[in-house]
């Protein structure tokens, strides 16, 4: 037992405050955008001396240096389908919340819900929870309330706090006007009293202010400050409080506390708090997003020369600290798992888990934002990716939930270095008596030299690393990260701390896995245990790309720390019965709704049952909503509730109203709904298919549009293909198919349109849209037809481990395009570049935004089968490529790029088990009529293999080919006729 040496308060306080001029200083040194120099005398390759001083630990700073740990940000659409899980696998759904919110060091403390406006405002539309204003407020109708008070049944002192970006049209039009402040009032008050009506919870935080402002509205912020504490109106019935809880309910709400200004790309909120005592004394938490630094800007005592890290300390000109959050960053980008197989690192090797945006990039942000600007808590947008991949700012979360037909969940390994820093500290907001020990950030032990703000990128080597500490000086632990190709010694040295008889250091890392290892095998485990050496320092080197936690916390033995992620499961195609609630691959149907629900059971919220479309706000289930208010009403239709007094809503992605719902992997389907026209303005309605991307109706490749007089227009896209008109009325069955290139559209059961699109694009979703006019949709069918695959069975992506590579290729996970699948591509321009996967089906697309220059040679199963085949151009998750026509059952298809440019995003894999109804091999048995028999001594030997085995597939297959449908007839058609015409003649090769 070390003893602590005796001072006074007053020698603390000066002491810390000649730390903080010194870390100021060295903090004023840069060496470029981003860059803070390393501590002085320290080379690359030194050790890097930490000495973590009981002395420097702050149990008196409650606000500024208590570890918060992480947050959940729920907005835009990002939560849509977690309701869905809920009710279709409720097992999967709650054994995610007590992964991410339960446990003695629970991975996330806070649940930050962005309201919404019905509008576009990032990846989608979350509903506002009150449209007019007469409506009462319904929370349920946005994901995000019902996330926190489930995570509460596991974590109850979880911290749930509200912003705006937009705003409903009735308070915007008040606003607008300049005196909106009570509308803006209401809206927020009612929403706090709804959440604590239905979920029984009060709001914690609030930020009055626009989401991402530049020119925080201090005088708004004031005066909302100011009327929450002076509210005692709770009585009016609209708000639905008992009378025997409003007085604890009064007190609840004057307790909210305010979080200002969620700015980004600037800078002013901290500076204002240190100029203005009101300001400071009403703003509780600073937060600000996407950049890890303070502000640097005049001499050391000005407002403006590390602002937030003066409020986190203490050490400005009021003595109080201030909570300051990171409250909003990213989450790693892609799939951990498949960013492994990158070759960005020198010589062509791995970053592993690292590299930037990476999972070791996220950790570097949680130090640096704390060594640079003292940010004890990071919220990502999102944690938790609950919509459909190809909206905008796609695959850049903790956990993947986008199917919840099938229960998959993909928990990515950044979990496991966010844990090095939560499981080995005591993390939340401290109490009000300062007695519940959360641990505190040493700033004497904690620095960061890795390069950039926002995209962190540590390849420099340089020193990063973090400590928090027991309020009681009991114990500590010291986060390391390493995300360069270096290992790094670090020596760390306790003084003045009660650390026990026991000094024993545990050590746990998280690193990508050895050749030859499974893929989690090192995973946070336990490396080591070290003793301190003579000179008292604890000596540890960190290995290159991992991410090592330091701690004098006896863990060895813990079943909570050793605990591994659930598994994924099966990531199964959404193929349902008719009411769309049971798996049945048998029917005709792929799915369907009816939108009455009589299928689905109670669901549980919170701690309650609640029936089904009461418990979601009467939400549709599985959809996700780009724009527009899409609600089921009392009549068991879905509508679109936006209208033209609403249309003028400020959105960040301006488009009518839409809605997506299915599986991306959706391919060959007709898909069918009922539209009608209850609003006296008239409308529009629309319906499309085959939807992989975008955010609006012209998003889905083939889309049919029809108003109530009956005027109508078929689009690729968003080029119109052809118009015409049928009989006016109310309502009309919409439906389009399509069956590989060709696309019909039908009005109430006619065929109005056919199509056949040269460059189709082969698979996707169903799209619903409307005007800005109230419009219903029934009786949803997406149904199967005959002779054709109805959809994809697997994808393969690029940088899967199935996937073997000869030759040159650039394999980048860094800086990847979120309309790539998982954010990475692999890119070739290199002749004899090849690829292989092996596969279980009849086909495999190649998938990836292509020029069209690539020219291939394919083989199957070691044989050539397509000479010289050509690629098409094509955007990003697209087919530049198809082979279909192989025999059921497994494969392996190498692919070897003869010339052009190849880029591979995925593989997506197809079975014949799918197919049902008859299948015309016509096609095929003309081909075999066309080509005769030629003899195989007229042709030379490298021409003749190909055409060989083009002949003989052909025969098999006209003959009766188990798994064939019309796409592989149609494509072993043109193999045999391009074999034929690449036959050369034996006279002729003489010549």
């Amino acid at each position: 037992m070390r003893t602590q040496k005796a001072r006074t308060q007053t020698k603390t306080r000066a002491r810390r405050r000649s730390r903080w001029v010194s870390l100021a200083a060295a903090a004023a040194m840069t060496l470029g955008t981003g860059l803070i120099a390393a501590p002085a005398g320290h080379a690359a390759d030194d050790p890097v001396d930490v000495v973590v001083d009981g002395n420097d630990i702050r149990a008196d700073n409650v606000n500024g240096l208590t570890y918060k740990g992480l947050g959940v940000l729920s907005c835009n659409s990002t939560s849509n389908l977690l309701m869905d899980y809920k009710a279709e696998h409720p097992e999967r759904y709650w054994q995610l919340i007590r992964v991410l919110f339960g446990g003695e060091n629970p991975l996330v403390n806070h649940v930050k819900v962005e309201m919404g406006s019905d509008t576009n405002t990032s990846t989608g539309a979350d509903p506002a929870t009150m449209r007019t204003a007469d409506e009462l407020a319904d929370a349920a109708r946005s994901p995000g309330f019902q996330l926190a008070a489930d995570a509460k049944t596991v974590n109850p002192k979880l911290k749930v706090s509200i912003l705006r970006w937009e705003m409903p049209q009735w308070v915007q039009q008040e606003w607008n006007k300049g005196t909106g402040t009570d509308e803006m009032y209401r809206w927020y008050k009612e929403t706090i009293l709804d959440v604590y009506e239905k979920y029984g919870y009060m709001v914690d935080y609030v930020d009055p202010d626009k989401n991402e402002t530049r020119s925080p509205d201090i005088s708004f912020i004031k005066w909302y400050k100011n009327a929450v504490v002076s509210d005692t109106d709770f009585a009016n019935r609209r708000y639905g409080i008992p009378a025997d809880e409003r007085g604890a309910v009064t007190k609840a709400y004057h307790r909210i506390k305010i979080v200002a200004s969620d700015e980004n790309n600037t800078l002013n909120m901290g500076p204002a708090m240190l100029s203005d005592a009101d300001l400071f004394g009403i703003v509780d938490a600073a937060g600000y997003h996407y950049t890890t630094d303070d502000r640097r800007e005049g001499v050391a005592d000005s407002s403006t020369y590390l602002p937030y890290t003066k409020l986190a300390t203490g050490d400005n000109k009021y003595v109080q600290d201030k909570e300051v959050w990171y409250s909003e960053g990213t989450a790693s980008f892609g799939y951990t798992d498949y960013r492994v197989n990158n070759n960005e690192g020198p010589n062509g090797a791995s970053t592993g888990i690292g590299g930037v945006q990476s999972a070791l990039d996220v950790a570097n942000r949680l130090v640096k934002s704390y060594a640079n600007s003292k940010r004890t808590h990071y919220v990502f947008q999102p944690a938790i990716g609950s919509f459909y991949e190809g909206a905008q700012y796609s695959h850049k979360e903790l956990v993947s939930a986008r199917d919840p037909w099938s229960g998959y969940l993909h928990y990515d390994a950044a979990l496991y270095v966010m844990q090095q820093f939560t499981q080995f500290a005591k993390t939340g907001w401290e109490n009000d008596t300062n007695t519940a020990g959360i641990w505190r950030t040493v700033p004497e032990a904690s620095y960061s030299g890795v390069s950039g703000t926002e995209n962190v990128d540590g390849s420099n080597g340089a020193p990063s690393y973090m400590t928090l500490a027991d309020p009681a000086k009991k114990d500590f632990s010291t986060v390391v990260v390493n995300d360069s190709d270096q290992a790094k010694t670090y020596r760390v040295k306790a003084e003045n701390l009660r650390l026990g008889s026991d000094p024993t250091m545990e050590v746990w890392e998280t690193r990508a896995a050895d050749a030859g290892q499974r893929y989690d095998a090192d995973f946070k485990h336990l490396v080591d245990e070290i003793r301190p050496g003579g000179d008292g320092f604890y000596t540890y080197t960190v290995k290159p790309r991992s991410i090592t936690t330091l701690t004098t916390l006896d863990r060895s033995a813990d079943a909570a720390t050793k605990q591994r992620l659930p598994k994924s499961g099966e990531r199964a195609v959404l193929d349902t019965d008719a009411h769309g609630k049971r798996s049945d691959t048998r029917d005709t149907y792929l799915y369907g709704d009816d939108f009455g629900y009589d299928e689905e059971g109670k669901v549980k919220v919170g701690r309650t049952f609640q029936p089904y479309l009461a418990s979601r706000g009467n939400q549709p289930r599985y959809m996700v909503d780009q724009t527009g208010a899409w609600e089921v009403g009392g009549d068991g239709v879905l509508y679109q509730y936006m209208d033209q007094s609403m249309k003028d809503t400020a959105a960040w992605n301006k488009n009518t109203p839409n809605t997506t719902v299915g599986d991306f992997r959706w391919e060959n389907y007709k898909a069918s709904v009922d539209v009608s026209f209850p609003d006296p303005d008239g409308g529009l309605a629309a319906l499309g298919v085959r939807q992989q991307k975008g955010m609006a109706i012209s998003d889905a490749a083939y889309n049919l549009r029809i108003g109530p007089d009956g005027a109508w227009t078929f689009y690729e896209y968003g080029t119109a293909v052809e118009r015409g008109t049928v009989a006016a009325a109310d309502g009309y069955q919409l439906a389009v198919e399509a069956k590989g290139a060709q696309v019909t559209a039908f009005v109430d059961g006619k065929v109005v349109a056919k199509y056949d699109d040269p460059t189709p694009e082969t698979e996707g979703r169903v799209k619903l849209g409307s005007g800005f006019q109230k419009t219903g949709f029934d009786n949803l069918k997406v149904e199967r037809i005959d002779g054709y695959t109805p959809y994809a069975a697997a994808q393969v992506d690029n940088m899967d481990s199935a996937v073997s590579y000869e030759g040159t290729w650039s394999r980048k996970a860094s800086f990847g395009d979120a309309m790539d699948w998982y954010r990475s591509t692999s890119t070739s321009t290199t002749a004899d570049a090849s690829f292989a996967v092996p596969f279980r089906g009849t086909g495999v697309d190649v998938i990836g935004g292509n020029d069209g220059s690539a020219v291939l040679d394919v083989y199957v199963d070691g044989a050539l089968v397509a000479r010289n085949a050509k690629t098409a151009a094509t955007d990003k998750r697209l087919a530049t490529y198809a082979l279909r026509g192989l025999l059921d059952g497994k494969h392996e298809v190498r692919f070897v790029l003869k010339s052009g440019k190849l880029v591979l995003d995925a593989l997506n894999t197809v079975s014949g088990h799918d197919v049902r109804g008859a299948v015309d091999t016509a096609p095929l048995r003309r081909a075999l009529t066309d080509v005769g028999s030629p003899e195989q001594g007229d042709y030379t030997d490298r021409s003749w293999p190909v055409f060989a085995r083009a002949l003989a597939a052909a025969k098999a297959a006209a003959d009766g080919q188990k798994g064939l449908d019309t796409v592989g007839v149609e494509q072993l058609t043109g193999r045999l006729r391009a074999a034929y015409g690449q036959l050369t003649r034996m006279e002729d090769a003489v010549r």
